[in-house]
């Protein structure tokens, strides 16, 4: 599908095949092809079968995934080539000949720039899956992997997103939203701008929006008495911000105003929020899947 998506300007480009019959062949001559997969969800008791997946990233990410996965295939099925992994692929990545496109089985050109033209764009992710009729989406880390929308999206075009539901995403996405949880389930918080709100979680994942507000800071002259009571270093920063944009060490007025202006030109019109600057600090990060 080549014509123009409304989403980006520009739509995806047709799909272009990377690997070679011969490379194919290399992959499966461990185990006959077509029936690995399918007899390995049924003998674990599972009724859909994922074997086309679009990785909705690039670079890094993306790399790991397939190497990932086609690890876990050849072990698992005895082929590698049991998945097919279809990725998005912006201009600026072609031109760099990056690695996660020469290890798929095919690329989507997608728009370049921003990546809200192309891997964090909700609607494009889920008009590529359609029209590559993927059985599933893996969308990594950052670009659309924390937004709600992407995987409500997909369920209603009955396609399989590789991470949370929607509803726990809402809650544990936003940077403000799940302290207020965190808070409201007497988990220990450093000090910040909203301590003592809590609330209760919502049907969709959310929390209720007067809360939400009370723990957002309005203003600098808000930031200001908030930076007096919790006491400098602070840290200024921006739930919807990642990747080192939208945060701000201030360790006294002056660098609080300038921080204020830089997070929220960054970051244009999120929420934004204090806490205590923790220094010397290190920390253990644990997932569960």
């Amino acid at each position: 599908d080549s014509s123009a998506h409304p989403a980006a300007g520009k739509g995806p480009h047709p799909l272009h095949h990377r690997r070679s019959h011969r490379a194919v062949a290399a992959l499966s001559v461990m185990a006959p092809q077509g029936k690995a997969l399918e007899e390995y969800v049924r003998n674990h008791g599972g009724t859909r079968i994922l074997k086309r997946i679009l990785i909705a990233n690039n670079g890094m990410a993306a790399t790991k995934a397939i190497m990932s996965m086609r690890q876990w295939a050849f072990l698992e099925l005895g082929s590698s080539s049991e998945l097919e992994f279809i990725v998005m692929a912006s201009k600026d990545d072609l031109e760099a000949n990056a690695e996660f496109i020469r290890l798929a089985d095919g690329f989507v050109e997608v728009p370049p720039g921003k990546n809200i033209n192309n891997y964090a764009n909700v609607e494009l992710i889920v008009h590529t899956a359609r029209a590559q009729n993927v059985d599933c989406v893996w969308p990594g880390w950052g670009h659309a992997s924390e937004n709600p929308a992407l995987p409500r999206a997909l369920a209603a075009a009955g396609i399989m997103f590789l991470g949370p539901t929607a509803p726990v995403m809402h809650a544990l996405g936003d940077k403000i939203a799940s302290t207020i949880l965190a808070q409201s389930s007497k988990v220990p918080c450093i000090p910040w701008n909203g301590e003592g709100v809590t609330a209760e979680i919502q049907a969709d994942g959310s929390i209720p929006e007067e809360p939400f507000r009370r723990a957002c800071l309005q203003s600098y002259e808000e930031a200001l008495q908030c930076a007096k009571r919790i006491g400098y270093p602070v840290v200024l920063k921006a739930s919807e911000g990642g990747g080192g944009k939208g945060i701000r060490k201030c360790a006294n007025d002056e660098e609080l105003r300038t921080g204020w202006e830089q997070v929220t030109n960054e970051v244009v019109g999120s929420p934004i929020f204090m806490m205590q600057l923790c220094t010397g600090a290190r920390h253990l990060e644990v997932q569960l899947v």
